[in-house]
């Protein structure tokens, strides 16, 4: 990834995807007031220097499909090397490597018991090089990284002219055929209609009108991979917090409220709340794991990890 700072074009660029990740250049450029060769030209600057992709996300959860967090100890040579390899794993997203680059963290999303099963029960345990395996069930998320506020600039009525226009929901209804278009906008969210018609086999307008559809009953959404650093967030961590079973819901909300909250969830284990953090720098952390978190009587244990360097987004 290229060393890219943003200026408020870019910012409102990626404000905009946040929105709508499939919004016509012309009309995020009629919101920013600049012409549609700007709009463009930007993202496709941010798209090639690694600092910006838009990607098609399943959710899972609505179709039976099970999340878990992973956390990995490795010995210090192999940590990357296996980071590298479960990012390149299509079940797999968010894979960091986490404080001095011994441990890593990452969630992954199977559609059956036997694909799960593969990676947690078969794959990881037979890698020698892993010194330790802890993997915890998603049982409920809080805060998703497509509503983290670190690159909010637009005002209410930018936003309002941004949101997508779809048809009403007509039932959860995911095919074979869906997945081969889930896939195909999971490595790009930003295809064109044409070339998701010969991924899919279906016509232009098919493969709208099924986007359409799918958006609005839930099934499909879009997320931003964006470089916090290039947004002025130099500081990330992995939280595991426990918590009383009683508070778990309504601490998990009040995280999601916080600007600094990427994603929060609730897990099995011995650690029930799993939380990443994204600050400006280590004065910014500091204050928020004491004047923000310390505050909050009901987690009762609190265990964080830096992130040196993330290796997959959200797809």
């Amino acid at each position: 990834m290229e060393t890219v700072t943003l200026d408020e074009i870019d910012r409102g660029l990626v404000h905009a995807l946040q929105i709508d990740g499939r919004a016509a250049f012309v009309r995020i450029a009629e919101v920013l007031g600049v012409s549609e060769n700007t709009v463009a030209r930007r993202y496709r600057r941010l798209r090639a220097a690694g600092v910006l992709k838009v990607v098609g996300t399943v959710a899972g959860p609505l179709l039976g499909y099970a999340s878990w967090t992973i956390r990995l100890r490795c010995a210090p040579d192999s940590a990357g090397a296996i980071a590298a390899a479960l990012a390149r794993r299509a079940d797999t997203y968010w894979v960091h490597l986490l404080s001095g680059g011994t441990e890593i963290s990452c969630n992954t999303q199977a559609r059956t018991p036997a694909e799960r099963d593969a990676l947690l029960l078969d794959k990881l345990p037979r890698t020698s090089r892993i010194v330790a395996i802890t993997a915890h069930s998603i049982l409920e998320g809080y805060a998703t990284p497509m509503t983290w506020r670190g690159a909010h600039c637009l005002s209410g009525s930018q936003i309002a002219r941004l949101q997508p226009d779809l048809p009403r929901p007509r039932g959860r209804r995911f095919t074979a055929a869906d997945q081969v278009l889930a896939d195909a906008l999971a490595k790009d969210g930003r295809l064109s209609y044409p070339e998701l018609a010969r991924a899919t086999g279906w016509s232009p307008s098919t493969v709208k009108r099924r986007m359409d559809e799918l958006r609005a009953d839930g099934l499909l959404a879009y997320a931003v991979d964006i470089a916090p650093a290039a947004l002025g967030f130099q500081v990330e961590a992995r939280l595991w917090m426990s918590v009383p079973p009683s508070h778990i819901r309504s601490v998990g909300q009040e995280l999601a409220r916080h600007k600094e909250i990427s994603f929060a969830a609730l897990t099995t284990g011995p650690t029930n709340l799993v939380a990443s953090v994204i600050c400006r720098d280590s004065a910014h952390l500091s204050a928020y794991l004491t004047d923000r978190l310390g505050t909050i009587e009901a987690i009762r244990h609190l265990e964080s990890a830096p992130v040196i360097r993330t290796l997959k987004g959200a797809a």
